[in-house]
């Protein structure tokens, strides 16, 4: 399509009672300026995000998710109001239509940009029905063609009935956008520069203006904390419908996290309590209840219950079990069983990790790898002391402290002699009895 997006992400959002820029705040793991982000870089190859409250932080941000991506500064002593906040973002456009929509609005679905974007129209406006539209800007038609916009608190009792709302995304001939905003004037009780007037403007012109009906759920704006964690459970839900529709099975998905960002593929299973966080890739695997994964790489893999594979592990063929912790680890046809930590390493096939099993990868200065090789049996309760290599074949006896490297078929014995002093239990509580 030859169309441009600008996404209005200027303001301070003093609602949410943060330091943070309020686009920043995330649902389901990103920003929720990223999502729509994301949405509308798959309708235009011109994307505009105009920023003012925090801009360095967000600029960041953007920057950081995407490399072609216009990033404006809203004047927003000059020129307050979202009509000023398009003004900036205008610099050298040159496609047919353009596409306003808010960095607030994570929901909205790609289908109902692409719909907004099919209007004939000169400026097509979003709208949707609503049971409840108290507190909503009502849009007045004469049936298909849109009369006016009246704020709440400027409508007339007929108005007040009309449940069709504004949903704050419009779509403009660029054009007609480029001739009207300059028109927009300040005048009123705020003193900003307000989009809406557009409408008002264009319908003098004689231009057409429509509007196009999308979903009040997709387009709620997030303005406080209570709607982010509304926001959230919304977009869970069709992640995790999306899922299982794909072959994903869940038991109790309503206790179930899953990151905008993680992929699946094959016959997985999640079990209740399961976080997957970041940019997961699960693979014909069982994450077990309570289980938490980041940032990982599972293949042919059952984890957990009670797992925590924090971000950089790479697990195939492999069997993690309750309270096994990984991290930036390597495993391929492993079996660890129980409560261990295994950091900055990298385990190979037919490896038995026994309870208890500690890499000691950090000197308080440095990180420091671990590395074991094939059919190795380790024994509960070792600790490797990082940088370590263990060579096929090796059997580590439970206890034991590894400093240094094996040969292929060595047995490790790093621990104490024990004694064994004949009669002292009864020698000891004798002295304790005469006192």
């Amino acid at each position: 399509m030859d169309i441009s997006v600008i996404i209005l992400a200027a303001g301070e959002g003093t609602r949410m009672k943060s330091n943070k820029p309020k686009v920043l705040h995330k649902i389901s793991g990103q920003s929720m300026l990223t999502h729509i982000i994301k949405k509308a870089k798959t309708i235009s190859n011109d994307v505009r995000v105009v920023l003012g409250f925090g801009f360095d932080e967000v600029k960041s941000e953007i920057e950081s998710n995407f490399s072609d991506v216009k990033i404006f500064k809203q004047d927003i002593i000059n020129f307050p109001g979202t009509a000023g906040a398009v003004g900036v973002a205008l610099d050298n456009i040159k496609s047919q239509k353009t596409i306003i929509s808010c960095g607030d609005m994570p929901l909205i679905e790609i289908n109902e940009l692409e719909n907004l974007a099919k209007s004939t129209a000169n400026l097509s406006l979003s709208a949707f029905k609503s049971d409840n539209p108290f507190g909503y800007g009502r849009v007045i038609t004469d049936g298909a063609k849109v009369i006016k916009i009246v704020e709440q608190k400027d409508a007339n009792d007929d108005e007040k009935k009309v449940n069709l709302c504004n949903a704050g995304a419009y779509c403009f001939d660029t054009n007609l956008l480029c001739e009207i905003l300059p028109q927009i004037s300040n005048q009123n009780a705020s003193k900003e520069y307000y989009l809406t007037d557009a409408i008002q403007i264009a319908l003098k012109l004689g231009k057409i203006v429509d509007f196009t009906l999308v979903s009040e759920e997709n387009f709620m704006g997030v303005n406080d904390k209570f709607a982010l964690s509304k926001a959230e459970i919304i977009m869970q839900n069709k992640i995790k419908a999306n899922l299982m529709k794909n072959g994903v099975i869940m038991h109790f998905p309503d206790t179930i996290f899953i990151d905008s960002r993680a992929k699946f593929d094959g016959e997985c299973e999640i079990e209740p309590n399961v976080m997957i966080m970041g940019n997961c890739e699960i693979s014909n695997s069982h994450i077990k209840a309570n289980s938490v994964i980041e940032d990982s790489f599972i293949k042919n893999s059952d984890v957990g219950p009670n797992a925590h594979l924090r971000p950089k592990s790479h697990i195939t063929d492999t069997h993690i079990g309750n309270f096994v912790e990984l991290k930036n680890a390597k495993l391929n046809g492993v079996k660890a069983g129980h409560l261990s930590y295994l950091g900055d390493c990298e385990i190979n096939e037919g490896t038995n990790i026994g309870c208890g099993t500690i890499t000691c990868n950090y000197d308080g200065i440095k990180k420091y790898r671990t590395t074991i090789g094939k059919n190795v049996f380790v024994g509960s309760d070792t600790q490797f002391v990082a940088p370590v290599t263990i060579a096929d074949n090796t059997i580590i006896a439970a206890g034991s402290t590894i400093t240094k490297n094996s040969n292929e078929g060595d047995l490790l014995i790093a621990r104490s002699r024990q004694s064994n002093i004949s009669g002292y239990f009864y020698k000891h509580f004798e002295k304790k009895n005469e006192k």
